[in-house]
């Protein structure tokens, strides 16, 4: 059966209306998944607010704000904090091209289209201005501010959850208040995770990490240009397989490894398999793909035959409807 995502660039640069209103659109769902496990299995509001206090005091005064906006409930403030959240798994394909002036972070969000928001918000809640995909209603699965930095997630491809945050929140904590490559491995180094994720970032500077981050174990910040969907070696042998994620990582590492590849190579690879992926009866296929020009505060993302091209000085509000089906996706 197809599935429909509706996209939507949204600006609203402080806590607002608009945020409220997707607040309210998407809370029914996500109040469903904060409780699929129980809710006992949820950490009580004074333990989530000590935790962003304790590991990410700058965003307290953004989570109350948008934690007003919400209603002031219990539950939605607990959601919010992303602290211990239930687990969830997704693919991607993620990679930086850094030539002489000029940084580009790409990448494909593996994941069942139903379950993504869909928005692109350019926001300016703090001192920089934000450009990111929304996941859990003010996390990020991949953005960049304006002072020239760029984010993105993948699945670390390990089962270890434990006491940390969602890696969206983290994602948001460094766009608002990291300005360089260097500060935002700090904050990877020591801001805890719920899951093993690996995230790239890069600065308009040229400059690029991959942190391979989970709950069990320190923090491994690398000058790697890739990532998929498992860290250093395979540990959860059935989604590597699934997924591809040694295949995906082999394409793009020769990719990137090419001084002949210009950045119209690589994203074009990013359209055609084994990094695009039709699978999304098992809530791997492709959503979309990034791709982010933090030097230029400039963004596109694609579809088959459709692409938004976003900036912070250009930044209309649209909406593009997506149909994805088992053989093939659609944009108009």
């Amino acid at each position: 059966m197809d599935k429909t995502l509706v996209f939507q660039s949204v600006r609203e640069l402080a806590p607002g209306p608009k945020w409220q209103a997707l607040f309210d659109y998407h809370w029914p769902a996500y109040e469903q998944w904060y409780l699929s496990e129980g809710e006992r299995e949820r950490p009580a509001y004074l333990a989530c607010y000590n935790a962003l206090r304790r590991h990410m005091p700058e965003l307290l005064d953004t989570y109350r704000a948008l934690c007003q906006l919400a209603g002031g409930g219990d539950l939605a403030a607990r959601l919010l904090s992303l602290y211990r959240p239930p687990p969830y798994i997704t693919g991607c394909s993620q990679a930086v091209l850094a030539h002489a002036g000029n940084t580009l972070l790409a990448r494909n969000y593996d994941y069942p289209p139903e379950l993504c928001e869909g928005t692109i918000l350019l926001s300016r809640w703090n001192q920089r201005r934000v450009i990111a995909m929304s996941d859990c209603l003010w996390g990020v699965l991949d953005g960049m501010n304006d002072s020239g930095l760029a984010v993105s997630l993948a699945f670390g491809g390990r089962k270890a959850v434990g006491d940390g945050f969602g890696a969206p929140i983290i994602l948001r904590y460094i766009l608002e208040f990291c300005d360089t490559v260097p500060e935002a491995a700090e904050v990877l180094a020591r801001v805890p995770t719920h899951m093993a994720y690996n995230i790239t970032v890069a600065d308009s500077a040229g400059r690029y990490v991959t942190a391979m981050i989970a709950p069990d174990r320190r923090a491994s910040i690398r000058r790697v240009p890739v990532a998929t969907n498992h860290q250093k070696k395979i540990e959860w042998y059935a989604h590597a397989l699934a997924s591809e994620t040694l295949i995906r990582e082999r394409q793009l590492s020769i990719l990137v490894d090419d001084e002949a590849t210009t950045e119209e190579r690589l994203i074009s690879a990013f359209f055609s398999p084994p990094l695009f992926r039709h699978d999304y009866a098992r809530g791997l296929g492709t959503v979309y793909t990034a791709v982010y020009r933090p030097g230029e505060g400039r963004t596109e993302f694609h579809w088959p035959g459709r692409g938004w091209h976003l900036s912070f000085d250009d930044f209309p509000e649209e909406r593009l409807t997506v149909r994805y089906g088992a053989r093939n996706l659609t944009a108009g």
